[in-house]
């Protein structure tokens, strides 16, 4: 439930912005294949892709979109690699401030 809400936030806040402030690169592929075909997209191909983004996204000097690192962490989370998660919701947050109460929540469920 909680993530669901986190992808509407996501898609609402994306919805108002302008591509080329952020770095996009697989993201929003990889959540439309997510709930598309469910199979095709594991956490372990998600996780490759999106690291390959942020190391694309610092080589332009961009950063990438709200609710991308709170996307990674919840992969990290279904892998059972709980520290991952951790620090990748801290980046959301700290990019993001307006996702704290949210990510706070999901920082909780990790102790």
């Amino acid at each position: 439930m909680n993530f669901l809400l986190l992808i509407l936030v996501t898609f609402l806040i994306t919805g108002c912005v302008s591509n080329k402030i952020y770095y996009w690169g697989e993201y929003q592929n990889l959540l439309y294949t997510q709930y598309q075909e469910p199979g095709k997209a594991t956490p372990e191909f998600q996780i490759e892709k999106m690291q390959a983004d942020v190391q694309k996204a610092r080589g332009e000097n961009k950063p990438l979109p709200p609710g991308f690192y709170a996307h990674l962490g919840y992969q990290y989370l279904q892998l059972g690699k709980s520290g991952e998660a951790r620090q990748s919701f801290e980046t959301e947050k700290k990019l993001f401030p307006e996702s704290a109460v949210l990510m706070d929540r999901f920082l909780k469920k990790l102790k």
